[in-house]
């Protein structure tokens, strides 16, 4: 580090994050530009503004070295996700998922159904991804084919495996909020279900009433038959072919790491595809990485069969990639740090500390493409500001997920964003809208705060006041 290298002051760091913000919003919305382009100009002036503090470029690349290092174990997954989605294809695995799903499921009921099985899947393995990733590209295919809006499926199919994971004790953002507030991980969850209880059932509420404006769309009979016939045509339909969704299932309740989980349940379909579909080899293994490519003859069908692979997922891994690595220089050289604690030093009112709190981890988003480090960041600025104004640090914590956590798949360039789009091939910003849990829960929190609704008081201060009726 250079010996001329100081942290930035508030302007300054203001600047550098109006400066980059700019360069998104224009380059998105007016110029519509390649995301992928304006990460390199906004990781040009974040290096060009640390440069101006005196710091080498060796410090400012092992700045954005340490940022993707914060994400690599998200990064595994990012590619696994495209590697299992090939691998169900090839083993008749989400032919069967969808055969069953188009003969059962009534479109009247398929959002609210669909909300309550991801959450149920997410709140089991504790994993929003992989609920996206394999329940999600399923529910994405069903409703599609029941003529359903596919941004409408995929903002379903995100609150309900976004509350699972917000929810679920073996959630890693679940137990990292708890964690970086220093509260325990069940006042966190307890906490949280203050606010996230009720907006779940505001969801489901909205879910169920948009379902029912589907009700007329339930599919000729002559063109479901021409689906199922082409189905059983051209794999072998059974209940043995989801056999790798129940590994994976089964592994991940168990709390085996997640890429272990998704390794097992590829074996498991790649041996189904040879074994039960008659697949070659060379053809399986070129699809773990160019994705499945099952020509039925049936536009619908062939559009769903022909997707996944490693390749599929490298547009979104390097985005993220490039995010990772701006998020790094912005929080090694403080230039959020100093943002955020100039903002703290002006909040007076409890709920405003709860609002700002919210709101800067979701600016953190914004600025370092990853909840991860918004969070532990959050943790470390608000900690004493809790404190001091008497509020119990669970509030703290599910502030920090609900700003974090959720808003991260309402975010282009945020690595969560980027797998949900690429994984459900809807934009981020066509299905944001209908990811009602994900933008509802951090308003109503807010509005809670204000209202003094489950604004805990600190454990000291409940000890304090109990131990003074006492010796009255």
């Amino acid at each position: 580090m250079s010996s001329t290298s100081k942290e930035p002051g508030f302007q300054h760091a203001l600047l550098t994050f109006a400066a980059i913000v700019s360069v998104i919003g224009v380059g998105l919305f007016h110029l519509q530009t390649s995301l992928h382009s304006l990460m390199l100009i906004c990781l040009i002036v974040g290096a060009g503004s640390a440069l101006i503090l005196g710091y080498s470029y060796k410090d400012i690349h092992q700045a954005m070295n340490n940022g993707i290092k914060t994400a690599l174990s998200a990064i595994y997954i990012f590619i696994l996700i495209g590697v299992v989605i090939a691998a169900f294809i090839e083993s008749g695995t989400l032919a069967t998922l969808v055969y069953y799903g188009i003969s059962f499921i009534d479109p009247v009921f398929f959002l609210p159904a669909g909300l309550i099985l991801c959450s149920l899947m997410s709140l089991a393995t504790g994993t929003s991804w992989g609920t996206v990733g394999t329940a999600g590209v399923v529910l994405m295919s069903i409703g599609a084919c029941m003529g359903l809006p596919l941004p409408l499926i995929a903002g379903m199919v995100i609150s309900g495996a976004c509350f699972g994971d917000k929810m679920s004790p073996v959630s890693d953002t679940t137990n990292l909020s708890a964690m970086s507030s220093k509260t325990s991980l069940y006042a966190h969850i307890k906490s949280m279900s203050y606010t996230t209880g009720p907006v779940y059932l505001i969801c489901l509420a909205i879910f169920t009433w948009l379902g029912m404006g589907y009700s007329s769309n339930t599919m000729p009979t002559q063109h479901l038959n021409t689906l199922m016939v082409t189905l059983e045509n051209h794999f072998s339909l059974s209940l043995i072919t989801l056999l790798p969704l129940l590994v994976m299932l089964v592994l991940s309740v168990r709390q085996v790491a997640a890429e272990v989980a998704m390794v097992a349940a590829t074996a498991t379909a790649v041996l189904l595809a040879l074994l039960l579909q008659g697949t070659d080899i060379s053809t399986v293994l070129n699809s773990l990485f160019n994705g499945g490519s099952v020509q039925t003859g049936v536009e619908q069908l062939d559009s769903l069969l022909s997707r996944g692979g490693i390749n599929s997922m490298m547009g979104t891994l390097s985005l993220s990639l490039m995010a990772l690595a701006l998020g790094g220089i912005l929080d090694r050289f403080g230039f959020l740090r100093v943002l955020i604690t100039g903002v703290v030093r002006r909040v007076k009112r409890r709920a405003s500390l709860v609002a700002t709190t919210i709101i800067s981890v979701f600016f953190g988003n914004l600025a370092m493409g990853e909840a991860y480090m918004s969070i532990i960041l959050g943790g470390q600025l608000f900690g004493d500001s809790y404190d001091a104004r008497q509020i119990d640090r669970s509030v703290m914590s599910r502030s920090l997920e609900e700003g974090a956590t959720l808003t991260t798949a309402l975010i282009p360039w945020t690595t969560g964003g980027a797998f949900f789009a690429a994984t459900l091939g809807v934009p981020v910003l066509d299905y944001a809208p209908w990811a009602l849990l994900n933008w509802i829960n951090p308003l109503v929190s807010i509005v809670f705060a204000y209202m003094g609704i489950a604004l805990f008081r600190s454990k000291v201060v409940k000890d304090n006041a109990q131990a003074s009726q006492i010796e009255r």
